[in-house]
């Protein structure tokens, strides 16, 4: 775990040195998650049975379940208060999360038969494979090392019959869930396939009886997980029941699918490939989610280590037809036509669950799991053959296999400071209504909400309820007396207006006969719809 930490703050510096000022990667998403972790610690500690009831998108409820609710990183939000704590609670759990797709990925790699050497590849490969630098936005997305440490411990487990472990493969699993179903579904399902190849074995070897302590921790895992995920997908059913426009249309996913050279196209952060492959990523329709690189030196380590590696025979098959049949469906689909040329989309129609993931590309996160267990292999081929010419070549040949990795998923690390809550909201009478109610002044009001949880009719998810929508275009319009009207009906007490860029024709315009009065609060303008503002 050690070398993973380190890893994580060498690999995201400077990002370290300013973990409550600074926010990794940009000032969109995560700003959003950073209050998602800071109201799951709210919940925790004052509302546990209401905790998707979340002071976002007033009055609508379960505004938690909007988008992914990483429920599993609840004890951080404990810690501290206000925006200050939520970005360096942010940041912290960001380099967490790299740390852990390490640690985990060289476990499971260790426990199929690699060497260290191969094993350390392995965690490199996974944590840092040159897709994810797209993604660094998405603390769900990136947050994988579950998956890896579940499998680790499952299969360790079961290989020694140890009911502890094997509980614990499955509570990992179960947290894994709990950050999010984007990969929790997937996880679902691959712990699904994998307990269908298990009955196939155990019945072609005449069903033997496994033990009983094995069995029952198998069935107090397995209820554990099924329970985890029943719990935190009835909020978002209740979602999809209440905001039709939450459902994900094939149109949508079509949005997301890239063509099959998104595999060869790096982020524009990529220090070693952003250059040389400008023209591919330019190609694409919508690249953040079509950057799928999986980086040179992993994908031929992993050929070397399916067609030669010490690992299983069947283990390298596998892992290479996981490959082929993961990347196809990472493609997603294109139209209507040739649908045997797109299979996801039998996913998307068959599947349940499946049309909550609106981004196939995602499924590199297993993609590039397969290639790091094969890539282990491979760097495990070059080691033996380097020691077999002296201990010391060999040690040279796998520094610099793990170095090679690192270098291709090394990228610049951008960390902007995060935007600074405006004094003057803090003590505005609930519920408050932040404008200019703009995408990027959604993220910050979400993030400055966290001073307190006021109830907030702002908020971001990965939809726009069809209700805020309509609040939205009157607020364009805001102060009239439709406006006005409107917000009073539905019970909106105060209209904050920062002076940001759009806010300059909302405060010129008059208030005569609105019966609304106006208050400056340093950096705010306050709007009192009825009530009075206090001190």
């Amino acid at each position: 775990m050690l070398l993973g930490c380190v890893l994580a703050l060498a690999m995201h510096w400077p990002l370290p040195l300013h973990m409550g000022r600074d926010i990794a990667k940009d000032t969109g998403d995560p700003l959003v998650q950073a209050w998602q972790i800071a109201w799951d610690g709210h919940a925790l500690a004052h509302q546990p049975l209401s905790w998707f009831q979340a002071n976002t998108f007033w009055p609508l409820r379960d505004s938690l379940a909007f988008s992914d609710a990483l429920v599993g990183y609840a004890p951080a939000g404990l810690i501290g208060h206000g925006a200050h704590a939520a970005v360096a609670r942010y940041n912290a759990l960001f380099l967490f999360a790299y740390a852990l797709c390490f640690v985990g990925a060289w476990l499971l790699a260790r426990e199929l038969g690699a060497g260290r050497g191969g094993a350390a590849v392995a965690g490199a490969a996974f944590a840092y494979c040159p897709w994810r630098l797209e993604q660094d936005g998405h603390l769900h997305v990136i947050s994988s090392g579950g998956i890896p440490l579940s499998l680790f411990l499952l299969i360790r487990g079961y290989r020694r019959r140890s009911p502890s472990t094997i509980v614990a493969g499955w509570l990992v699993a179960a947290w894994q869930v709990s950050l999010g179903f984007s990969l929790g579904l997937l996880l679902l399902y691959l712990l699904a396939l994998g307990a269908v190849a298990v009955a196939v074995v155990w019945w072609r070897r005449g069903r033997p009886s496994p033990p009983r302590r094995v069995v029952l921790a198998t069935a107090a895992g397995v209820v554990v997980l099924l329970v985890v995920a029943a719990v935190l997908a009835r909020p978002y059913l209740r979602v999809l029941h209440d905001h039709p426009e939450a459902h994900r249309t094939a149109a949508q996913v079509e949005v997301f699918s890239g063509p099959a050279q998104e595999f060869l196209a790096a982020s524009k952060l990529d220090r070693v490939w952003s250059a040389a492959l400008r023209p591919v990523r330019h190609s694409l329709g919508f690249v953040p989610e079509e950057t799928l690189f999986p980086g040179l030196a992993i994908l031929a380590l992993a050929i070397v280590g399916f067609g030669w590696s010490r690992l299983a025979r069947r283990l390298r098959i596998g892992l290479g037809v996981a490959v082929v049949v993961l990347a196809v469906l990472s493609i997603g689909f294109h139209g209507d036509w040739e649908q045997w040329l797109f299979p996801y989309r039998w996913l998307f129609a068959a599947l349940p669950g499946w049309q909550g993931i609106r981004v196939p590309g995602r499924l590199m996160t297993l993609t590039s799991l397969a290639l790091a267990l094969l890539a282990a292999g491979g760097a495990d081929v070059a080691i033996a053959w380097a020691r077999s010419r002296g201990a010391a070549l060999g040690a040279v040949v796998a520094v610099l296999l793990f170095a090679v990795v690192l270098a291709e998923g090394w990228g610049f690390a951008p960390h902007p400071r995060a935007p600074l809550a405006p004094a003057g909201l803090h003590g505005l009478p609930a519920p408050v209504f932040v404008l200019p109610a703009s995408a990027p002044g959604n993220r910050r009001a979400v993030l400055w909400s966290t001073d307190g949880f006021p109830d907030l009719v702002n908020g971001r998810g990965s939809f726009v309820p069809r209700q805020f929508v309509a609040l939205q275009r009157l607020a364009a319009r805001f102060p009239d007396r439709a406006s006005v009207s409107a917000f009073r009906r539905l019970g909106i007490r105060t209209v904050a207006v920062r002076h940001a860029r759009g806010a300059g024709t909302i405060l010129r315009r008059s208030l005569n006969g609105l019966g609304i009065e106006r208050q400056a609060r340093g950096d705010v303008v306050a709007y009192d719809l009825g009530g009075g503002l206090g001190p």
